[in-house]
Order: C-alpha cells, then sequence, then structure tokens
C-alpha cells in the first residue's frame, strides 16, 4: 500500500491518545508519509471541516482511541472509501479496534506497505424521517445502530412502535423502544437488549426490541435489503413522540403519525485489519469474559 500521506484521527481529551499520536505522528514521518492530526467526537467537528477543506485525501486513517471514537470518524470517511486502522488507545472495549501495544513494534508501517493486512467491509445503516409525505435529509450513517426510544419530555418512558417489513406489517412493540443494528453493532446495544451476536462478514438487519411489554416480541434477523419503516402508534390516546438515536448520539423527533424509514447504506466502511490481529472469536472470548478466556488464563 502507498502511504503518501495519513490522518491521525485521535480520541479527544484523551491523554493517552495525544502521547500515542505524537509517537505515531513521528514514525510515520520517519518513513517520509505525511501526516495530518485531528479529533474525532459527536461535540467536534474538526474532522468534518478537515473533510471539507482538504485537497488531497488520506491513503489511511488511523484511529486512536475506543469504539466511540471510531464510529464517528467511520460517519465522515466511509462516504470517501478512506480506510480506517483503528487502535484501543484510552478506549474501554475496543471491539471494533486492534491491540494498542501493536503500536509499540516500529515494523507495523512495513508491514501496511507491503500489504500484510485485509480490508474488511462494514455495512453500514441509513435512516430518513417522512413527514406529511415528503422525506427529510437523511441523518448520518450508523455503523452499529438506529434506535428509538422515548423522548425525555414525554410523561411515559413506554412507548408503541409498529414494524413494517418490505411493505408488511410484522408487529407492533410496546416497551421501551426498537434497535435495528448491523452486525458489526450486534455486539453494542442490541446484544444489551438480548438480541443475537452476528459475525461482521454476514449482511444482515437484526431488530431487537427493548424491554417489551409481550414476552412473543423477540429479536428478529432480516436481509441487508429489506426496507425497515417503523411508525409511531399514540398510546392511551396521549401524544407520544419518540427520538431516533443513531451510535448513540441523538437525533430527530418522531411524532404520531410520521414514519422512520430505515435500510442499508449504498456505503461500507473500509475497516485495516492487521496480520497480527487476533480472530473474531478471540476478541468475543476476551472482550466478553466467555470461559474460553478463563481456561487460558488458567494454563
Amino acid at each position: 500500500m502507498f502511504l503518501d500521506l495519513v490522518w491521525l484521527i485521535c480520541r479527544a481529551n484523551s491523554k493517552a491518545a495525544k502521547i500515542t499520536s505524537s509517537y505515531v505522528s513521528k514514525e510515520l514521518k520517519d518513513n517520509c508519509i505525511e501526516v495530518i492530526t485531528t479529533i474525532s467526537n459527536s461535540s467536534d467537528n474538526s474532522l468534518v471541516q478537515l473533510l471539507e477543506s482538504t485537497k488531497q485525501l488520506p491513503s489511511l486513517a488511523i484511529v486512536l482511541g475506543g469504539d466511540g471514537t471510531v464510529l464517528h470518524a467511520a460517519q465522515q470517511l466511509a462516504k470517501h472509501n478512506i480506510p480506517i486502522l483503528s487502535f484501543n488507545v484510552g478506549g474501554n472495549l475496543g471491539f471494533l479496534t486492534h491491540d494498542g501495544n501493536l503500536l509499540n513494534d516500529s515494523t507495523i508501517w512495513k508491514t501496511i506497505i507491503e500489504n500484510k493486512f485485509s480490508i474488511h467491509q462494514r455495512m453500514m445503516l441509513e435512516a430518513r424521517i417522512e413527514r406529511n409525505g415528503l422525506k427529510n435529509n437523511s441523518t448520518p450513517n450508523a455503523l452499529n445502530d438506529f434506535y428509538i426510544r422515548s423522548s425525555h419530555e414525554d410523561n411515559s418512558p413506554t412507548c408503541t412502535l409498529e414494524l413494517e417489513i418490505d411493505g408488511e406489517v410484522v408487529d407492533q412493540y410496546r416497551g421501551d423502544g426498537l434497535i435495528v443494528s448491523t452486525p458489526t453493532g450486534s455486539t453494542a446495544y442490541s446484544m444489551a437488549s438480548g438480541g443475537p451476536i452476528l459475525h461482521p462478514e454476514i449482511e444482515a438487519i437484526i431488530v431487537s426490541p427493548i424491554c417489551p411489554m409481550s414476552l412473543s416480541s423477540r429479536p428478529i434477523i432480516v436481509p441487508s435489503s429489506s426496507r425497515l419503516v417503523v411508525k409511531v402508534k399514540p398510546l392511551c390516546n396521549q401524544t407520544q413522540r419518540v427520538k431516533l438515536w443513531q451510535d448513540g448520539a441523538g437525533g430527530d423527533l418522531i411524532e404520531p403519525g410520521e414514519r422512520c424509514i430505515i435500510n442499508r447504506a449504498s456505503n461500507n466502511v473500509k475497516m485495516m485489519i492487521l496480520e497480527q490481529s487476533t480472530s473474531y472469536y478471540r476478541t468475543l472470548t476476551q472482550k466478553l469474559h466467555w470461559a474460553g478466556s478463563i481456561n487460558r488464563k488458567k494454563n
């Protein structure tokens, strides 16, 4: 891979990410690679401004942080087909990142230049809210999930949502809300709500109810080509407003009679996976503390 320009995208307000970015920047420059450093989070537009002002896109974006930093960066970089190489520096679980200790190996850049890596395509979702028969501008695409929950102003914490898939009404969910997730997001909020874990190379969409009042309301997996429509239903003749969240960031309010249309996005996220990285299953056992990781500690 020819690396002429690399963007370093750091977790905001992280001392560890700041220190590591200085080290990585020096390593790249020592290999005659131009480096531009910026930050990415939900409340900062530095990356957006960089994309709008740049005359040259990078060969690679290196993200230093946790999964949240990767999610925010992916929303902006996917539409430009910029590969992302991420390292867990100052983050938490790090399902989307490599081990930050890999950066201690100075030969890592030679490994990338010699194409000793693979590019994994991660599907994303897009959402639009339809008001009075007109679709508004779509929210930023989601790498993990969209979820719909009652807005904070409502008296009742529950809501009633009708789900339509490819033109057919499937169910009405009464409870705390509904999660629409990608396979990448299956280990996030969807899993916490009882949804299944999908390998990221499986192209599908997961629909998981959040604390449903009916035991018959179960998670469902549908093809990635599906078109999902979520409608807000009045609850006990009350005005019920819900909020659309995207990868954990708050979005638009949805009123009764309005529809939220969710489907697969046209762009994928390009995730660079190094040969030194662990397998997806090893990541699951380590991050979720499954029995396999316990047994390895004993041996």
